[in-house]
Formats: structure tokens, C-alpha cells, sequence
């Protein structure tokens, strides 16, 4: 949320947790302060979406800074909306890394140290959501911070549970019917197709990308597939 996309207000219903841009990928304190808004609106919990300093890509380009201003970096981020909700007599509830910051974490142990330093010295009770099996969930474990393993609605997966580059041709789900299919399988049998096999995962949270195309359409189908199969997300 908060990355200028046109679908967040239709979005927000439909979701438990928000993702923030916190201004280095996209955004800035104006669409900080309309997500949080919207967010108290419809009980959902609020969360710092820190990336590299990387507008022109979204986010999306690796990029490689020592630990200390890797730390320091996701600190100011948290900082700045964790600021922003106070003034909104609310706070943070969560830290998910965003684009190529979340994915060089999922398997590098200094880089998700670093970003766990910082969620500690900014606020211990925040829950950390990283891709489930990753270094970052384990990182977050062994540093005594809560975690939230996550699986993707919209994304493909590899056979070692990553997921699919996006300069792969299907990386992306495009479909609503196998992206529905896809959530289900993952919430209720904790596992996820890749090349045939079923590949075991932990759904505790499932991610959509809101500039995804199909965004609005996706988290609709998903909220009523779940309500479908009895499966409760609770709010706030």
C-alpha cells in the first residue's frame, strides 16, 4: 500500500494487513498518512514495507550495502511510519521488507541479522513477515522477535520454495482460478505446486502485490474462497 497505485481504497476491505511504503521505494509521509488512514478505517493492521533507497526500480534491483547502513536504513523507514501512526494514536504491527531487500534476505544470514537489529532497536514487539523457509524467518527466531511466514497469491514458485525470478515468463499468476487454487492448497495443505511436485510451505499470511494488474480482483476472489472453505482472517 501507499506505492501510488490507484486500487488501494478498494483493496483495503478486503485485506488484515497492509504493507506501507516507507518512501524509498515509493511514496512519501502524504501517502503514508492516506494508508494509515485507510487502514483505521477497516481494522487492518499496519505494517513498514522498508526497501532499498531505489525509486527508480521500485525496489527491485539488488543492491549490496554493508550490514550497519542495511540496519540503520530499515531503521529510518520503520522510524518515519511508526511516527506517523503515534500521531495517529495507533502503532506498527508489523515489518515485511519489500522487493529485492525481502528476496536477498530470504537466503542471506547478514543481511537478515541486519534487518532484525533494526526491527529490535526500533520496536521488539513487531511482528516480522518474511517468505516462509527463509533465512529471515529463522534470523527473527533465533533473535527472540516474532514471526509471520508468508506465501504469495500471485507468484510462481521454484522446487527449493523460492519464488520464480520476475524476469521469468511465469513468474506472475495472471489467472484468478489458479491463483484461488493456489491459496487454498497453500492454506489448507500447507503446500505449493512447482514443476509437478508439491512443495512444502507455512501459510500464515498470504501476500498480494497491490500494483499487481489484477490486485482488486485477485484479493476478492480469495477473501470469498476462504469464507468459503470456513477459513477466518482476523482483523485488526
Amino acid at each position: 500500500m501507499g506505492e501510488g497505485m490507484p486500487n488501494d481504497a478498494l483493496l483495503m476491505p478486503l485485506i488484515s494487513s497492509a504493507n506501507i511504503a516507507c518512501g524509498y521505494h515509493a511514496g512519501d509521509e502524504r501517502t503514508m498518512q492516506q494508508s494509515i488512514e485507510l487502514a483505521l478505517q477497516h481494522q487492518v493492521n499496519i505494517g513498514a514495507h522498508p526497501s532499498f533507497p531505489d525509486k527508480e526500480n521500485f525496489g527491485r534491483t539488488n543492491m549490496h550495502f554493508p550490514p550497519a547502513e542495511i540496519r540503520d536504513m530499515v531503521k529510518i523507514q520503520i522510524e518515519l511510519l511508526a511516527n506517523l501512526a503515534l500521531k495517529n494514536k495507533c502503532r506498527l504491527h508489523h515489518v515485511k521488507p519489500h522487493g529485492a531487500l525481502y528476496n536477498m534476505a530470504s537466503k542471506d544470514n547478514i543481511l537478515a541479522t541486519a534487518i532484525c537489529e533494526a526491527i529490535l532497536e526500533t520496536d521488539a514487539s513487531l511482528v516480522v513477515y518474511a517468505q516462509s523457509g527463509s533465512a529471515l524467518i529463522a534470523m527473527a527466531k533465533s533473535m527472540h522477535l516474532k514471526t509471520c511466514s508468508e506465501v504469495f497469491a500471485d507468484r510462481s514458485y521454484e522446487p527449493d520454495g523460492s519464488l520464480t525470478p520476475r524476469t521469468a515468463a511465469h513468474a506472475l499468476l495472471r489467472d484468478e482460478e489458479k491463483v484461488v487454487a493456489q491459496v487454498l492448497q497453500m492454506v489448507m495443505q500447507q503446500t505449493v505446486m512447482s514443476g509437478g511436485q508439491a512443495i512444502p510451505v507455512k501459510a500464515e499470511t498470504i501476500c498480494i502485490h497491490g500494483d499487481g494488474e489484477h490486485a482488486v480482483a485477485f484479493a476478492w476472489r480469495i477473501s470469498e474462497a476462504l469464507k468459503a472453505n470456513h477459513i477466518y482472517v482476523p482483523k485488526g
